[in-house]
């Protein structure tokens, strides 16, 4: 069951990446999505590194501890949407949009948590899932906003 669900999380977030092409420049996408994924990947291999967390079904399991779905595809992806939905807000709407989409994230991590081997808590709770995606999210949003709006002058 696990696999299928990892198939399709991959699916999803093709198709996501691939759709939001149709609505943003092509350098805001990819600014958005390669910090987060830089960025998600150098703190879930710490995380995932230091044994807090664990993905028991996973992809690459032989050369990673990482979600590489999670941490290279899904949470990026996310970053480009937050950023298309948030472009005209002012600084409060920006971050009140970021904590919604961490969120609905660690929602469905503690879904997954709960009822799947993707997976396991160990010394981590969904409070540190909330922080951490909201930080990072917010942080990534303002980034891509001030390196966008640089280049355009």
């Amino acid at each position: 069951m696990e696999w299928l669900i990892l198939w399709l999380l991959v699916a999803i977030g093709i198709g996501l990446l691939l759709l939001s092409f149709r609505f943003l420049p092509n350098k805001e996408v990819w600014l958005s999505f390669l910090l987060n994924a830089y960025a998600t990947g150098f703190f879930g291999a710490i995380v995932a590194g230091a044994g807090l967390l664990e993905y028991p079904v996973r992809f690459f399991a032989a050369y990673t501890d990482n979600s590489v779905i999670f941490e290279y595809l899904l949470y990026p992806v996310v970053s480009v949407y937050v950023y298309a939905t948030s472009r005209r807000s002012r600084r409060l709407g920006v971050a009140a949009q970021c904590a919604g989409y961490a969120a609905a994230l660690t929602g469905l991590e503690v879904i997954f948590e709960r009822y799947t081997d993707l997976i396991k808590y160990h010394r981590w709770t969904w409070k540190h899932s909330f922080v951490t995606m909201f930080s990072l999210t917010l942080a990534v949003r303002l980034l891509t906003k001030r390196l966008i709006g640089e280049t355009k002058k």
